[in-house]
C-alpha cells in the first residue's frame, strides 16, 4: 500500500509543478520548503538507524571468557535453582517425553554485587550456549521504536550466531531489566512501553521445537518495579533470589579470590568473614585486591592480616584522609569512640572488632564490629542492644561534656531506623500496627519514648565506668587503633583497678 501511495505522489507532483508554472505562480518558497521538509525528515531517520546500529553493535558481542559455577562462590542455594532450571534446556528430549515445557525466562533479584551477571554467564557456559549481554540501559533512546528495534536485533542476532557457531541454544542475558521493564501506567512514555511490547513479544514468539532454543535471563536489583505481565508464567517461569552471602559463603569467595595471591600461612580467612558481615561477592573481591595493594605500598612479599583489616576498613567507610583535628576535636572523638566501645561490650560482650581514631570517608573515628554469627531473626532485647551501641558515643559526650556535637547525627538515624524496624515488626508497646497509617506525631512520640529510656540505661551504665574512660583516653589516642581483643584486655585490666 505504502508503495502505490508512493508511486502515485512521485506521479502528481511534477504534474502539480507544470500547472502552477502555467498558471504563473512562483513555486521555489514551495521547493526550499519540501527540500528542507525532506532532510530534516532524512536526518531523523538515518539518526534513528544509526543509534539502532550502534547500539547494537555495542551489546552484541559473544563472551569468550568462560564462567563455571565452580567459580562462583556463596551462592549455592542460586546456583542449584539455576541449574535445575538449565537442565530443561540441557535435556530438552528427555523432558519432552514427561511434557514439561521449558522455561523462556529466569529472573535473577538481588541485591547489587551478589553475582547475578557471573550467573548468567556460567549458565551459558553449563548450557553450551551462546552468550549476549546487554543492559536495560541500551535499549532506551529519544527516538520512539528505536528500543523495540534494538529488541528484534538481539534475539534476531542470537539465533544467527548460535547457528554460526553451531548450538542448539543460545542465552541472552538483560541487566537491569527494570530500565525497559518497569510498571505501565498509561502515562506518556512510548519508547518505554513499545520497547516492553517488543520483548514481551518476543518472548512470546519463543518455540521449544525450534533450534537453536532462546532462554532469556534477566537481572535487577528492584524486582517491585516490574510489569506483571513481563513477571507471570509463559515469560519469567523462574524468580531466583541472589542474596548477600552467609558466613559460610564469604570464606568460599575468600579463598577463591586468595587462590592467585600470596597469603600468609597464618592469616585466618574465617575471621575476615566473620568481620565482613553483610559485604556482597563484589565487596569480598575488593577486599582481597585492597589487601594486595596495601601489601605492596608497604613492599611485603606475603599479604599480611592487618593488610585485610585495613582493607576492610577501606571497602566499608573508605580511604583514610589527611584531615587534622585540634586536640580537643580528638579527646571527643576518642571518648565518642570508647562509649560506643565500651557499651557494646556490656551488652554483647566480644562483638568490638576494632576501635580506630583515624579519619576515615566522613568519620573522624569510628567502631567497628564483629557479629558472632550470622543473624536474619532479631528479638527486642537484641534491637535494644544495638540502639545502646549506637547512642553510647552521645551518651559519653554528654557525661564528660554536657552535651552532644554534630558526630552523633548517624547514631540518631541508625537508632531511629531500628525503632521502626521494631514498629513494623509488632515489638513495641504500640503492638501490631499498620505503620502507614501512623501520623508523624505518633512516630516522634514512639521514637522519643524508646530512645529517651535507652539513653538513660546507657548513660547508667557508662557513668559507672566513668574512671576507665579517664584511663582508656590516654592509650586510645597514643596508639589511634586498638584491635578488639587488645581493647578486651584494657577494659578488663582498667576495671579492675577501678
Amino acid at each position: 500500500m505504502r508503495k502505490y501511495g508512493l508511486e502515485l505522489l512521485i506521479g502528481i507532483v511534477p504534474v502539480l509543478l507544470i500547472f502552477l508554472i502555467y498558471a504563473g505562480v512562483n513555486i521555489m518558497p514551495f521547493l526550499l520548503i519540501a527540500i528542507l521538509a525532506g532532510g530534516v525528515t532524512f536526518a531523523l531517520m538515518s539518526r534513528g538507524k544509526m543509534t539502532a546500529m550502534q547500539g547494537g553493535k555495542q551489546r552484541l558481542e559473544v563472551s569468550a571468557a568462560s564462567m563455571s559455577f565452580e567459580q562462583i562462590g556463596g551462592q549455592e542455594r542460586a546456583k542449584s535453582e539455576l541449574i535445575e532450571a538449565l537442565d530443561f534446556l540441557v535435556r530438552h528430549e528427555e523432558i519432552k517425553k514427561l511434557g514439561i515445557r521449558p522455561m523462556k525466562g529466569i529472573l535473577l533479584t538481588g541485591p547489587p554485587g551478589t553475582g547475578k551477571t557471573l550467573l548468567a554467564r556460567a549458565a551459558a557456559q553449563y548450557t553450551d550456549s551462546i552468550y549476549l549481554a546487554a543492559s536495560g540501559s541500551e535499549f532506551v533512546e529519544m527516538y520512539v521504536g528505536v528500543g523495540a528495534g534494538r529488541i528484534r536485533d538481539l534475539f534476531k542476532e542470537a539465533r544467527q550466531k548460535a547457528k554460526k557457531a553451531g548450538k542448539s541454544s543460545a542465552v541472552i542475558f538483560i541487566d537491569e531489566i527494570d530500565v525497559i521493564g518497569g510498571k505501565r501506567d498509561g502515562g506518556q512514555h512510548r519508547e518505554y512501553d513499545q520497547t516492553l511490547n517488543q520483548l514481551l513479544t518476543e518472548m512470546d514468539g519463543i518455540r521449544s521445537d525450534e533450534a537453536p532454543r532462546i532462554l532469556i535471563i534477566a537481572a535487577t536489583n528492584r524486582k517491585e518495579m516490574l510489569d506483571s505481565a513481563l513477571l507471570r508464567p509463559g515469560r519469567f517461569d523462574r524468580h531466583i533470589g541472589v542474596e548477600l552471602p552467609d558466613k559460610k559463603g564469604r570464606l568460599h569467595i575468600l579463598n577463591l579470590h586468595a587462590a592467585n595471591k600470596p597469603i600468609d600461612p597464618s592469616i585466618d580467612l574465617e575471621r575476615i568473614a566473620s568481620e565482613s558481615f553483610g559485604f556482597s561477592g563484589a565487596q569480598l573481591e575488593s577486599v582481597m585486591n585492597e589487601g594486595a595493594i596495601y601489601a605492596m605500598r608497604e613492599g611485603s612479599e606475603l599479604i599480611q592480616e592487618s593488610h585485610l583489616a585495613m582493607a576492610i576498613d577501606k571497602v566499608m567507610m573508605g580511604e583514610k584522609t589527611d584531615r587534622e583535628a585540634t586536640k580537643e576535636e580528638r579527646d571527643r572523638v576518642a571518648l565518642h569512640e570508647l562509649g560506643h566501645a565500651i557499651a557494646a561490650e556490656l551488652v554483647r560482650p566480644g562483638s568490638v572488632s576494632q576501635v580506630a581514631l583515624s579519619p576515615r570517608g566522613q568519620a573522624l573515628g569510628y567502631v567497628r564490629h564483629n557479629p558472632q554469627q550470622d543473624k536474619y531473626l532479631y528479638t527486642r532485647e537484641f534491637l535494644d542492644s544495638q540502639i545502646i551501641i549506637a547512642l553510647g558515643g552521645a551518651a559519653a559526650e554528654e557525661i564528660f561534656y554536657g552535651g552532644r556535637s554534630t558526630g552523633s547525627r548517624n547514631d540518631f538515624e541508625q537508632a531511629m531506623g531500628i525503632v521502626r524496624t521494631m514498629v513494623e515488626s509488632g515489638l513495641t508497646e504500640l503492638g501490631i500496627i499498620d505503620a502507614n497509617m501512623m501520623t508523624p506525631e505518633v512516630w516522634a512520640k514512639v521514637n522519643r519514648s524508646i530512645l529517651d529510656d535507652l539513653m538513660a540505661r546507657t548513660k547508667g551504665m557508662l557513668e559507672e565506668r566513668r574512671q576507665v574512660f579517664m584511663d582508656a583516653l590516654d592509650i586510645v589516642i597514643r596508639e589511634e587503633t586498638i584491635s578488639g581483643d587488645n581493647f578486651r584486655e584494657l577494659l578488663g585490666s582498667l576495671s579492675k583497678s577501678a
